[in-house]
């Protein structure tokens, strides 16, 4: 890895300081073991792990896999409705000290209702974290059901089925989960059934499966957004493709190095799409265990990267280009972005 750019610190001042979204958030991935162990006392929980330290301690992962194996267990403290909005309040609280100023997070509910979780409780948590951010920081927010890819299509119309009272609850619908033999075709039905709803779509693709999962995501699943993306440097024409559409990839740096996406962020592409002029923007995906939320997120991209003053302020932009905020809202933000000095 590079070591510190010139002007690095007066970048890592700037990405601090400039407003930000947050679209790549799974808000389980940001379960930080104090609030694991809080909720395991209070739901009479026994952890495998005798304390918060072994808890990071066991945050090694060799692969995607590795990872969502101890993810799905963490989950397993998440039972009241105040224990999601617990979860929602944390993480925003975190979210507002990082200047992130809107945000679009995940939410697996599978995850929940396999446990017995009502995803009316999940919901309604969830929700209530959400209003009470925007009323203590004026964060703004959307809030996007997840399918879990290495589950079948059936059961995403099962949880479909459930959640439909509570569409007016829901933002929009994504795929997440393990993406290896898992191809986004796999779930064209169910989001052809979304769409018809009138809800818009993302999908996780290229982060561990190849290009080839991206340009079916746009062209089976006709999503808004990519979540991750960054193997479509696979295939020279997809990229091109995308950054004419400008289709948002939201990339998450420090989750692609420690689930050996690359192993050296200084190898990253977020540099290369940037230049290449895709819509590409720094996010934290599950923060909690990826070891950093937004700006740390930033932080070790300007470290390890040749990026650029006007490198920082274009992924600050795309952030709001690509949210579903109302236009004259990305407008005002994307103003400040331009004007701001440090």
């Amino acid at each position: 890895m590079t070591g510190y750019l010139p002007h690095s610190d007066a970048l890592k001042r700037l990405a601090n300081k400039l407003p930000k979204t947050e679209l790549h958030l799974h808000i389980e991935g940001s379960l930080e073991p104090e609030l694991l162990f809080e909720l395991a006392q209070r739901n009479n929980i026994t952890l495998t792990y005798a304390d918060v330290a072994e808890v990071r301690a066991a945050y090694q992962f060799s692969d995607l896999q590795s990872f969502l194996d101890i993810y799905y267990a963490g989950a397993a403290v998440l039972i009241t409705e105040q224990d999601f909005f617990d979860l929602t309040r944390a993480y925003l609280e975190r979210a507002d000290a990082d200047n992130v100023v809107h945000v679009e997070i995940f939410f697996d509910p599978q995850t929940h209702t396999e446990r017995g979780v009502d995803i009316g409780v999940v919901i309604a948590g969830l929700r209530r974290g959400l209003l009470w951010g925007e009323a203590t920081f004026g964060i703004t927010n959307k809030l996007i059901m997840c399918f879990l890819r290495h589950l079948e299509e059936q059961d995403a119309f099962t949880v479909w089925e459930q959640a439909l009272p509570y569409l007016q609850e829901i933002d929009g619908v994504g795929l997440d989960s393990g993406e290896r033999g898992n191809p986004p075709e796999k779930f064209k039905n169910i989001y052809a059934a979304v769409r018809e709803a009138g809800l818009p779509v993302v999908a996780h693709a290229g982060e561990e499966g190849p290009a080839e999962y991206v340009r079916s995501a746009v062209d089976v699943l006709k999503v808004s957004r990519i979540d991750h993306g960054v193997r479509c440097i696979e295939d020279p024409l997809l990229v091109a493709e995308l950054a004419e559409a400008r289709m948002p990839l939201t990339v998450c740096p420090l989750s692609n190095q420690k689930l050996q996406v690359y192993p050296d962020l200084a190898d990253h592409t977020l540099k290369f799409l940037l230049d290449k002029g895709l819509c590409v923007m720094v996010n934290s995906d599950d923060p909690a265990y990826f070891g950093g939320y937004v700006n740390a997120n930033f932080d070790a991209c300007i470290e390890a990267l040749p990026l650029t003053e006007m490198d920082i302020r274009q992924l600050a932009k795309n952030s709001f280009e690509a949210s579903w905020l109302p236009e004259s809202v990305k407008a005002d933000y994307i103003s400040q972005i331009e004007t701001l000095q440090i």
